[in-house]
């Protein structure tokens, strides 16, 4: 199932990505060509490399959350390409890139986005039922990986049932159960509190340490730490990068 790169393959990377939206009169954004053109992100390249955690900074409108999406395949740039584990994105048919993401990418919304009437355990597991895995297999999988993020004593509690870091645990190890190349996380420490968020970000050194690329956008000084490089991003640009 593992589809992990060597250190030395960018697993992700983006060439000259723009992604621009048009202004309805409402005021939302959509694809018309006749109105205001917005510019989320102009011109941005980034190789993010197995064992490698990126961090996105800027302040909010700065692009992190367009350029996450873009790099896990939720959406196509208006310009340039993004090869993820060796597809190009804008190549591929929709159905294509959903099984590219399913295959490849560990989404960690947020707001976690837990189903709340299904336990930690099948809510774990829930990218397997697409992927047509058997049932025992997704059990077991899903237990393995709750352990492994410190919850093996809650796998038959409901979201409600746990606190935000547990919640936030549980979102990492859906992320992790299809064994993907890269993880993206949007604002992953932001409604813990102190100790819970390092506790998260020990939690990504390992996902990182175990083979796998890691893309954090967030605010917080403490995650960005966190990270072997960061992404500085102002009106969708990088304004500054780590070496």
């Amino acid at each position: 199932m593992s589809g992990r790169a060597s250190p030395d393959t960018a697993v992700v990377s983006c060439a000259g990505v723009a992604k621009r939206y048009t202004r309805g009169d409402t005021g939302l954004l959509s694809r018309s060509r006749d109105r205001p053109t917005v510019t989320a992100l102009d011109g941005v390249s980034l190789d993010v490399h197995a064992n490698e955690i990126v961090g996105l900074a800027g302040p909010s409108g700065s692009g992190k959350s367009t350029l996450l999406h873009l790099l896990a395949a939720l959406d196509l740039p208006s310009e340039g390409s993004v090869t993820l584990a060796g597809e190009r994105t804008d190549a591929l048919s929709t159905r294509e890139r959903a099984r590219l993401r399913l295959d490849s990418v560990g989404i960690v919304f947020q707001h976690f986005h837990l189903l709340p009437t299904l336990t930690a355990r099948a809510n774990v597991a829930l990218p397997l039922v697409e992927r047509g895995v058997p049932k025992r297999a997704r059990r077991e999988r899903a237990v393995a990986l709750l352990e492994r993020v410190g919850l093996g004593d809650r796998t038959t509690h409901t979201p409600p049932e746990l606190s935000g870091g547990e919640q936030q645990r549980v979102a990492i190890a859906r992320a992790l159960v299809t064994d993907p190349a890269v993880v993206v996380a949007d604002e992953p420490t932001g409604e813990l509190d102190t100790e819970t968020g390092a506790a998260i970000l020990e939690a990504f050194r390992d996902v990182a340490d175990d083979g796998r690329a890691v893309v954090l956008a967030s605010h917080d000084r403490a995650t960005l730490e966190a990270a072997d490089r960061v992404i500085d991003l102002r009106d969708g640009r990088v304004v500054d990068a780590d070496a």
